[in-house]
């Protein structure tokens, strides 16, 4: 038996289990994982990922786990289709890590800014700007661009 397109999500899953209404619970072998059907009155709905692609677990422990988790400790098990060396692949996953890592640095970089202007801000011969000071300045360069932008558009 092979996956279907319409799914179900884990907060339907879990209703339909605290209500009683699954009658039966399949585990279907995939190349590198497995899925979940479940079956309600005569209804099946494959179990869904958050994106609604179906879900695979690649490992079966770990399906194993979360079908007991929201309530279901029997289920059958079809492994026609299971294939363990076909590895599913995620190929955003490289680019995820690569962000994260990406992110992790850049906040490291803006924590050690902020510490080193708190440390100047501590020392006494520190000079301080007023805001209308900052206004001014700013006010003065926005001009300056004005008159800039406008020389080159005539």
């Amino acid at each position: 038996m092979a996956l279907s397109g319409d799914t179900i999500d884990h907060v339907t899953l879990q209703h339909l289990v605290e209500a009683g209404a699954v009658r039966e619970t399949e585990v279907v072998g995939q190349p590198g994982g497995w899925g979940i059907i479940i079956k309600y009155g005569m209804i099946e709905r494959t179990l869904a990922a958050r994106r609604g692609a179906a879900r695979v677990f690649s490992r079966f422990e770990t399906l194993v786990n979360y079908l007991k988790s929201v309530g279901i400790s029997q289920f059958n098990v079809n492994a026609g289709n299971y294939d363990p060396a076909e590895r599913r692949s995620r190929p955003d996953a490289a680019e995820r890590m690569k962000r994260t890592f990406n992110a992790a640095d850049h906040d490291k970089w803006f924590r050690e800014q902020v510490q080193e202007a708190i440390t100047a801000a501590d020392q006494p011969d520190a000079e301080w700007v007023s805001s209308e000071a900052v206004k001014s300045m700013s006010a003065q360069r926005r001009a300056e661009w004005t008159r800039r932008v406008e020389v080159c558009t005539k």
